[in-house]
């Protein structure tokens, strides 16, 4: 069977165009270190459900610096660790925190938010919000980066 140059042409053509439309649902851009680095981010939700603060309380934060390195306030006490990101995810090994007994809400806000730091959890990324996610909780913060 002999094809026509057009025939020939369309054989060669069509898988091309039906690869270049296709997406395979990875076109995720990959986030960097730099992406984080320098940046405050502030905690306004929990599973969705924003934070409540009583009285004088900060919300709870998180600041990646050099060498993304991490500290912040939990809400009560103070951590601190390494963070590390690696394929969209993101943790914070060996995140030391202060000790202070904390009353009300605000311990279980600490439990989630040091459960979800310390363990491996998927991160989403814009222009002023950041998500974490694992299959226990996911955190909702606002950049919040710190103005002269």
């Amino acid at each position: 069977m002999k094809l026509s140059p057009k025939m020939l042409l369309a054989a060669i053509t069509l898988p091309l165009v039906v690869t270049a439309c296709a997406s395979n649902g990875d076109d995720v851009k990959p986030i960097t270190a730099q992406d984080l680095q320098h940046h405050n981010w502030e905690l306004v939700s929990i599973d969705g459900e924003d934070i409540m603060l009583e009285g004088r309380q900060n919300p709870p934060r998180l600041e990646i610096g050099e060498k993304m390195t991490a500290n912040g306030n939990a809400g009560c006490n103070n951590f601190f660790g390494q963070a590390e990101l690696k394929d969209n995810q993101f943790r914070i090994e060996k995140m030391g925190m202060t000790m202070k007994m904390c009353v009300g809400d605000i311990m279980d806000i600490e439990q989630a938010f040091g459960q979800t730091l310390s363990d491996w959890s998927d991160m989403t990324l814009t222009q002023d919000s950041m998500v974490l996610k694992n299959d226990v909780h996911t955190l909702t913060f606002k950049l919040n980066d710190w103005k002269n």
